[in-house]
């Protein structure tokens, strides 16, 4: 199967900051290789290094060293980037614009034809489920439907891998559901999602495989089923484990 994300000993060093000697290092030594198809989880704790790592991936930050690889091409190539979708943890669309509206206007950014786009927007509109809202200003959406908007809007390319930062913060049980559900067509597409998410039953549920990383390096990878068999215990205690958690005794 195709590598579609590759990095090989990352390192994302910050400048140095007031107060400090030394630079700020938010990744280090960071290795991967996410598959085609695969829906792969990527966790850690805040400050872990995961929203760095994807905006190199997303060529928003440069690495200071190792490499990172889109379908086997540097991500400072403009060619590399063509390919994906991104859903920040955060959207901002204009409040008083449908889905429709937005979808088409992300088509002309992207220069879709016509034809294409009304096709394109149709189907999306259809897999979000928001076929009864989609003339509706994004005003009266509950932010699950917001998230579904992203989600489409992140499609509209026909990308062939997909990255999400917390597609489901903030969502009830249902808004959760919906967008595995959405997860899991894309990957019957033969869509390849890598995501972040502080949602550790959620990725158990979703993901072929996880990363875990801490303080910017790598702590644990591996499919799912394997690392449960493995630590003999649930995706949550693995990670808390993992990263040195140690509950302090109420007294």
């Amino acid at each position: 199967m195709e590598s579609v994300v590759q990095l090989k000993n990352l390192r994302v060093e910050y400048p140095i900051a007031s107060g400090s000697s030394v630079p700020k290092l938010a990744v280090n030594g960071l290795s991967l290789d996410v598959r085609q198809g695969e829906v792969f989880g990527f966790l850690g704790p805040n400050g872990a290094g995961k929203t760095t790592t994807m905006n190199v991936l997303l060529g928003f930050v440069n690495a200071t060293g190792g490499e990172a690889r889109l379908f086997g091409v540097n991500v400072r190539e403009p060619i590399a980037r063509q390919r994906i979708g991104y859903l920040p943890e955060l959207t901002y669309y204009y409040k008083f614009l449908s889905a429709e509206e937005i979808l088409r206007f992300y088509a002309k950014v992207f220069g879709i034809e016509r034809m294409e786009a009304d096709r394109r927007i149709d189907r999306l509109i259809k897999l979000v489920e928001l076929e009864h809202a989609s003339k509706r200003p994004l005003k009266s959406y509950s932010k699950g439907m917001q998230q579904r908007v992203g989600l489409a809007q992140a499609l509209i390319n026909n990308p062939d891998l997909l990255i999400l930062d917390e597609p489901t913060s903030g969502l009830d049980p249902i808004g959760r559901m919906k967008v595995r559900e959405i997860i899991q067509r894309l990957k019957n597409e033969g869509k390849t999602v890598f995501f972040s998410s502080h949602e550790l039953g959620e990725v158990e549920t979703v993901c072929d495989r996880v990363a875990i990383v801490h303080q910017g390096q790598l702590r644990e990878e591996g499919r799912v089923a394997d690392l449960l068999a493995k630590y003999k215990t649930g995706l949550e205690q693995i990670f808390l484990d993992l990263i040195g958690y140690k509950p302090q005794a109420i007294t």
